[in-house]
């Protein structure tokens, strides 16, 4: 047991998730380190832990259920608790909508939105645990119904994004719905849930064209270390509430 929070970051051996597990375990949490592949989730926590920041490695495929419920099991063993748990893991299938077809849905939603709903259903029991959990679903501006339909440029080539921002879209209605959820049940009205953007940002997902992973992190790690007044339940990025 420790009294340093704890935090998970999923696809967090690379860009976004790595930036966010770093700026977390700058603040003085624990942070695992998810990654699909085993080596690369290590060779990032040997470089995060150049910078003297608490970080483990743990391989984590959230589209494998076994594998998230093995994190599960050595959290729960080695801290009870889960305080931050960042679902950051994402994919993007390139298609133009005119060509579109279930299956580059289905690999898409995998990961982006049933691996996500993975992750929160075997870390609910030890965030119940904790006494200020927080849940960041990683989100994406094109996923805003009122910008998309008001003809909003986010950059990038919106003709051939419609699986990813699709599958955002439904990532932010279930942060919703687990949002509403927990605020009826006491035993988890002190978990809060928000959907975070951070704008088009440089990394593998955009061919690293955009602002910096430092500045994207930003939003998500404020979110995870909301005080006990903070929101639940909305959608942001680093100005403020983004239009759903």
């Amino acid at each position: 047991m420790t009294d340093r929070r704890v935090a998970v970051v999923t696809g967090g051996n690379k860009g976004l998730g790595k930036e966010t597990a770093r700026q977390l375990a700058q603040r003085g949490m624990t942070v695992f380190v998810g990654a699909r592949d085993p080596e690369r989730g290590a060779m990032a926590a040997r470089e995060l832990k150049a910078d003297g920041v608490t970080v483990v490695a743990v391989p984590l495929d959230v589209t494998d259920a076994d594998s998230v419920q093995a994190v599960a099991a050595r959290l729960r063993a080695d801290y009870g608790r889960l305080d931050v748990l960042v679902n950051n893991a994402g994919t993007v299938i390139a298609c133009p909508v005119e060509d579109l077809t279930t299956v580059e849905l289905r690999q898409t939603f995998e990961v982006n939105v049933f691996g996500a709903v993975t992750v929160v259903h075997a870390m609910l029991p030890l965030l119940k645990n904790s006494a200020a959990p927080r849940i960041v679903n990683v989100s994406s501006t094109t996923a805003s119904l009122s910008l998309t339909s008001g003809g909003t440029d986010f950059g990038g080539d919106a003709g051939h994004r419609s699986a990813y921002s699709s599958s955002k879209a439904a990532l932010n209605m279930l942060t919703v719905h687990y949002a509403q959820a927990f605020q009826r049940d006491s035993g988890l009205a002190h978990i809060k849930i928000n959907s975070a953007t951070p704008g088009y940002t440089a990394t593998e997902l955009t061919g690293y064209r955009g602002r910096t992973v430092a500045d994207g992190a930003r939003i998500i790690v404020e979110l995870a270390m909301l005080p006990d007044d903070g929101p639940t339940g909305g959608f942001f990025n680093d100005q403020g509430p983004v239009p759903w």
